[in-house]
């Protein structure tokens, strides 16, 4: 019986080879401005099953058996396109796709209406140009990085902050990239603005459930966004100028359908419209701004090959200044930038892309006070080089694979003081480091109800010389100090039980070589990275998901419930008897454990008049560590039990638009002082168990309302006001709380009082949007 089964299987799958197919492929891409489109779906239309993706560079490549198909072109936002086709050779079909002109004329094809459904995805969430100017805009602006936030499973640090959580994972587990270079602080102006102008994004990409194999270096979530390439077809010229910031962007063709160009800026200006009011006080000098600049430059020399050029550099300096008591700060920090890509196709089925990228972080704090001056700077730096390939079988098997490599060099904090003519520096050394990752991954269809990712990662970092360790081992330039290797498998699930439902599972194993460290457990931009090393290992993480997505009325609601479970090793935290005067800062770390689990309610419209999510995260995060109180399991800063977000658009009329954010969240853990003891008339404090108590809950509501005074215009220029109220409640929440006592040493009694420091009241904004295209 079992050979007439292999015989029966080997006469099938040689006739299936003995048939004839021939591939159809090529770029999709928008027709107004030549841009690219990412993940656009094309599809036999008697088969959607028979259908493809385009990749992160608007490519596709869909084999079929010979004859004849009616090929259906589609991406959300545009009219869809069909093309009949004789299938008997292969076919290079470069397609542009027309923008829809009104809601209600784009027509949703079954393949995108249940997009969601049918993929292996789980907890990826894609934000394009089209659905990125949809969310409620605060400051005058869209923010990727706040909007993001606004989902389930994703919370914020809180105000005064950038940084965010994922399911559990602190900040330093996310992985944030600008067309493929790492981003280490993602925010501006205390977190109210992130690096990423609006302006310069074509598309946003977050995962944070079952991380795919092309992926790593970090556990929690990959947030990927891609820049614009520039119109190849018209120039035009777009921004807007607000009370707290303006921003430019230029972009056009250098020459039609070739080569094109985007250069955005953006700066804030608010203090320095208050320095004569400044310059009156004891306050005289003190100012904030930051400023951040994007470009990009694109060159198709053929269909076959493409290179792509681009950067970003931002900084933001806020500068402090108390004349009366001669006392100062400034501190400068900020992100720069680099890649340059090349695509080449080798044939009509593999596509390649190679990349170089270079980036750096870095912080710097400079005081002084009459006599004495002090500097700390800490910093990253890497150089990066990418080869990944897309390989497009057939339909029904998508391969990726690639190599990357890293060397970075990780800068503690490094003081260098003086009082008079006493000099003081710490000497710490740059840590130098090798990362090194390859991997296989295939996103294949078994039947029409089972598809199936799964990929494999492996992955090294090897710390290298110059070092000194702590028993005085001197390592040369490039001498091995430790090395560390891992095997991360990945796979995610998607069993369709009809059309508008399917269930998905995920495995994910990811390890982390790079550490954000902060005696404040904040993404501050004073906390530094440290490598792994010979003192620290890398960290370890395994995460369990499944979930049930369903549509409902033709795409109009998307619902999913999602529950996982993070195992994670090697955590790390200061040590309880921690002082900041330890040779090498690795000295003073601990190392445990830790968990975290819950579950993620979201259910979208995606259409009509009002639309917008709701978004619910039931979760527990927790350490536990044996050098910490014995062990005891305690929940993170960042645990929060319950996270709402509801967020709501509506078009009342061409001319205006308004949108609306609530947040609410279980207020964060800390942990509290319960007594304070005197010896020798010195107060000692006694704190309680480790994140034993909370700060009140947070809640906020962000109103916005956009007033277009022409919508229906044929002219070239067009222009918008955006009104919006941060915090429309004025709700004090808590950024910190801190402790006073009052003692009476004649009576002996010492009274504590805790008080709260909010940061941010009501906050209105209006900014003057605007846009010009050359006819």
């Amino acid at each position: 019986m079992r050979l007439a089964l292999i015989l029966c299987f080997t006469l099938i799958n040689m006739a299936c080879l003995a048939q004839e197919t021939f591939t159809i492929s090529g770029y999709i891409s928008d027709a107004t401005s030549g841009e690219t489109l990412i993940a656009a779906n094309v599809f036999n239309k008697d088969d959607i099953n028979q259908g493809v993706s385009s990749n992160a560079y608007g490519f596709y490549s869909l084999t079929l058996l010979k004859g004849s198909y009616t090929i259906v072109f589609s991406y959300l936002g545009y009219q869809d396109k069909s093309s009949n086709i004789n299938l008997n050779q292969n076919i290079r079909l470069n397609i542009k796709l027309q923008l829809g002109l009104l809601v209600e004329e784009i027509v949703v094809t079954a393949e995108e209406e249940n997009e969601e459904v049918q993929n292996t995805e789980m907890g990826t969430i894609e934000l394009d140009a089209l659905e990125i100017r949809k969310i409620p805009a605060i400051f005058g602006e869209v923010d990727i990085l706040k909007s993001l936030q606004l989902l389930p499973g994703v919370s914020s640090v809180g105000e005064g902050n950038a940084g965010f959580y994922v399911r559990g994972g602190g900040p330093d587990q996310n992985l944030v990239l600008l067309d493929e270079a790492v981003v280490y602080n993602s925010g501006h102006m205390l977190g109210f603005f992130s690096v990423f102008n609006p302006d310069a994004i074509k598309n946003t990409t977050l995962i944070k459930g079952g991380m795919p194999a092309n992926y790593g270096g970090r556990l929690s979530s990959v947030v990927d966004i891609q820049m614009k390439e520039g119109n190849d077809q018209k120039f035009s010229l777009e921004g807007g100028i607000g009370i707290i910031a303006s921003r430019l962007t230029v972009q056009g063709p250098i020459k039609k359908d070739k080569t094109s160009f985007i250069i955005t800026g953006r700066r804030t200006y608010l203090f320095d419209l208050l320095q004569p009011v400044l310059n009156q006080t004891d306050f005289a000098g003190t100012n904030y701004f930051f400023y951040d600049l994007n470009a990009k430059l694109n060159h198709k020399f053929s269909d076959r090959d493409r290179i792509f050029i681009s950067s970003y550099f931002g900084r933001d300096k806020l500068i402090y200044q108390q004349q009366e008591r001669n006392f100062g700060i400034e501190i400068p920090y900020g992100n720069a930038t680099a890649t340059i890509r090349w695509n080449h196709l080798f044939s009509d089925k593999l596509f390649m892309n190679l990349s170089g990228i270079y980036n750096k972080y870095d912080f710097k704090f400079e005081a002084f006070q009459d006599n004495f001056t002090g500097e700390i700077f800490s910093g990253v730096e890497d150089w990066n080089a990418k080869l990944d390939f897309d390989y497009f079988m057939n339909p029904a098997n998508h391969i990726k694979f690639g190599l990357n490599y890293t060397f970075h060099k990780l800068t503690p904090n490094i003081l260098d003081a003086s009082d008079g003519n006493v000099n003081f520096t710490n000497n710490l050394e740059p840590k130098f480091g090798h990362e090194i990752a390859a991997y296989l991954q295939d996103d294949l269809k078994l039947g029409s109800s089972l598809k199936m990712n799964i990929g494999l990662r492996v992955s090294s970092f090897t710390q290298v010389g110059p070092y000194t360790s702590l028993d005085n081992v001197n390592f040369e330039k490039g001498e091995k100090v430790k090395a560390y290797s891992a095997l991360e498998p990945r796979l995610g699930l998607n069993y369709t039980l009809n059309e508008t439902t399917s269930i998905k599972g995920g495995l994910t194993f990811s390890t982390q070589y790079l550490h954000l460290v902060s005696n404040s457990t904040s993404t501050l931009p004073a906390d530094v990275w440290v490598a792994s090393s010979d003192l620290v290992k890398p960290q370890k993480g395994i995460q369990y998901a499944l979930g049930i997505f369903k549509n409902f009325k033709e795409g109009l609601f998307v619902t999913s419930l999602e529950v996982y479970y993070k195992d994670l090793q090697n955590q790390i935290d200061y040590r309880e008897s921690y002082v900041d005067n330890a040779k090498q800062v690795e000295e003073e770390f601990v190392f445990g454990e830790g968990r975290s689990y819950g579950a993620e309610l979201f259910i979208k419209k995606t259409r009509g008049k009002l639309n917008g999510w709701l978004g619910y995260t039931l979760s527990r995060t927790e350490r536990w560590f044996d050098e910490i109180e014995n062990g005891r399991v305690f929940p993170t800063t960042y645990d929060r039990t319950h996270d709402l977000s509801v967020v709501l658009n509506y078009a009342l009329s061409k001319k205006w638009d308004f949108g609306a954010s609530f947040v609410y969240g279980t207020g964060r853990a800390y942990t509290p002082i319960e007594s304070i003891f005197f010896i020798e008339q010195r107060p000692n404090t006694n704190y309680g168990p480790r994140n034993s108590a909370r700060l009140e809950d947070y809640s906020r509501l962000d109103l916005s309302a956009t007033y277009t005074p022409n919508p229906d215009s044929k002219k070239t220029f067009k222009s918008s006001w955006t009104f919006s109220l941060y915090n429309a409640y004025n709700r004090k929440n808590p950024f910190f709380l801190y402790t006073s006592s009052d003692t009476n040493f004649a009576a002996g009694s010492t009274a504590l009082s805790a008080y709260k420091v909010t940061l941010f009241p009501t906050i209105p904004s209006i900014t003057w949007n605007f846009k010009w295209m050359q006819k």
